[in-house]
């Protein structure tokens, strides 16, 4: 495996694994944005959420499900901010699907998603509806 978290899943490089099971691993992030910051992974590599087949994304779904709380009363958080960065445009550092399960405290300075993309676009009506429609064909 090529990636840092490719490493971590075969044990070459060492983590603070939380839980593993046949298909994922979560473990604190080296570089944590609070305390209790934890990434859950696909053990085998897979660039982007859309690479991920549709089995282990049910799998790396229902880590994050049961990890999410742990995290939460492990160290007293008011709530959880839980997010992919979908490829480098979006801030993707490692090229290996990973969730970050980040603990938010009141007061923590932190924002909502909505402010990781900047200013928000300007759309009419039309243009809503034919975003949509784009999307809805393609699903």
């Amino acid at each position: 495996m090529s990636t840092i978290f490719g490493q971590i899943v075969s044990g070459d490089i060492p983590a603070r694994v939380v839980y593993e099971d046949e298909t994922t691993l979560a473990f604190l992030d080296a570089n944590p944005l609070a305390p209790g910051h934890t990434l859950v992974i696909p053990k085998e590599e897979y660039e982007r959420l859309n690479h991920v087949p549709d089995d282990v994304a049910s799998d790396l779904y229902a880590t994050l499900h049961r990890v999410v709380p742990a995290v939460e009363e492990a160290v007293d958080a008011d709530a959880t901010t839980v997010a992919f960065n979908n490829g480098e445009a979006a801030g993707q550092e490692v090229p290996h699907v990973h969730g970050h399960v980040i603990p938010r405290f009141e007061g923590d300075g932190g924002g909502p998603i909505h402010a990781v993309a900047g200013d928000p676009p300007d759309l009419s009506d039309e243009e809503l509806d034919k975003i949509a429609g784009d999307i809805d064909d393609r699903l």
